[in-house]
């Protein structure tokens, strides 16, 4: 119970700054006082705007923004986010371009549950949907799955993107990027097994952590210098009574944002500081550089506690997934079974969060795939998020993994879009 009431205490420290930064926008706006030339209420003002948009952000999901698509005829279409499959933890949504025919490539996105949403990926997908089929895998909050529904772990998480993938068919091609990266391997590999038709004609891993001692960083660091019982002590607590999941065990989002932020806190602060400047000065925007960032970057998520623990130690302290000794319901996975799936890596040179090394491990432990169905990439300018979005990912990986999908295809190469864009 005392869990909850922790939940519940931080639930209401973040409703509590947003109800002071909309008391002071709102007083500091007060109509009298613009007859007073005093700028107090004008900083008032802004910093109420800014404190008060920012912890509203933090239990609020992002809409995608892809709304629409402008084809080769030159018309504008529709983009509808159609849900192909819903289940308890997930929904597997389609990005259907109305009135275009269907696009030879078909592209499942796998998005991290890492605490942000799958709209994390929202560049990524405007950027693929020029020239595939988007399909993304769509992870739930935590807090408002009931605890009826059961728990979800790594395990689950594997038998997931199986349910996916064999949903889509064997003329899919999948992205994985960043923490799912070594349970998409795994899922592969126990289709590769279990059922083969189902597998997908290629794999393309980003920044994943596959064997994380490959090369260390501050999170493998992190992982070796706590035990489990650290973890679920301090970073566990009970969903509260007002949200559906009451009485779940999650990893908070509010949690993680505070780890997130901790780690950067002199810039987050910085940013902030020269947000409300901005504001007071009228030059910032409600889509400006600053809000466009932070809006995603503030809306967190609850992790389901059995996704988390088991990730941290099955995935990085045990490494079952870098020493080929994974399990999903009593059955050994053999990463070796990959046989016919070409497999590519991707990485990024100033990646301080999955180090080159870790993810190009994979190809190591695909023994039965042929080396002219690997292939890896290293971007060396590229940090974590600048391989998956950005000018790194437009202008050089995403023309590497477009080829890499067409050579592994079976078919030609689709007709490439001129001057699409996504809106």
């Amino acid at each position: 119970m005392r869990y909850m009431a922790t939940y519940d205490l931080m639930e209401s420290c973040r409703n509590a700054n947003q109800w002071l930064g909309a008391t002071a926008l709102s007083l500091a706006s007060y109509p009298v006082f613009s007859m007073v030339p005093n700028p107090a209420f004008q900083w008032m003002a802004a910093w109420g705007e800014v404190t008060e948009r920012t912890f509203q952000r933090m239990v609020a999901k992002p809409d995608w923004g892809i709304r629409t698509f402008t084809c080769e005829d030159g018309k504008d279409h529709l983009v509808n986010i159609e849900t192909v499959l819903e289940k308890p933890f997930a929904d597997l949504v389609h990005f259907n371009v109305a009135g275009r025919d269907p696009l030879p490539r078909k592209v499942l996105l796998v998005a991290p549950m890492s605490g942000h949403y799958a709209t994390l990926l929202r560049s990524t997908v405007k950027s693929l949907i020029v020239n595939c089929e988007v399909y993304v895998t769509d992870w739930h909050n935590a807090r408002d799955i009931p605890v009826s529904e059961g728990k979800f772990d790594v395990e689950d998480y594997t038998l997931y993107l199986m349910d996916f993938m064999r949903q889509l068919g064997p003329d899919t091609h999948v992205i994985s990027v960043c923490q799912p990266a070594p349970l998409t391997l795994a899922a592969t590999a126990y289709l590769a097994e279990q059922d083969p038709t189902a597998q997908p004609q290629s794999l393309t891993l980003i920044g994943g952590p596959i064997d994380p001692d490959a090369t260390p960083t501050d999170v493998t660091d992190f992982g070796r210098r706590v035990t489990m019982g650290q973890l679920e002590e301090t970073m566990i607590q009970r969903v509260g009574f007002k949200y559906k999941g009451v009485g779940r065990m999650v990893y908070p989002g509010l949690l993680q944002l505070a780890s997130f932020m901790s780690m950067n806190a002199e810039r987050h602060a910085r940013a902030f500081s020269n947000q409300i400047v901005r504001v007071a000065q009228g030059d910032a925007g409600d889509h400006d550089a600053h809000n466009r960032f932070y809006d995603e970057y503030l809306a967190v998520m609850d992790m389901p506690a059995e996704f988390y623990l088991s990730t941290v130690e099955r995935i990085f302290k045990g490494r079952e997934i870098a020493r080929n000794e994974f399990t999903v319901a009593g059955h050994k996975v053999d990463i070796g079974a990959i046989t016919d799936v070409a497999v590519k890596t991707v990485e990024g040179g100033k990646d301080d969060i999955s180090a080159p090394g870790q993810c190009v491990a994979a190809l190591d432990l695909c023994t039965g795939l042929p080396d002219s169905k690997k292939a890896s990439h290293v971007e060396p300018e590229a940090g974590h998020y600048g391989i998956f979005a950005g000018k790194s990912w437009r202008n050089n990986i995403r023309p590497l993994v477009l080829d890499f999908i067409d050579a592994n295809s079976g078919r030609h190469a689709p007709k490439a879009a001129n001057s699409n864009s996504a809106a």
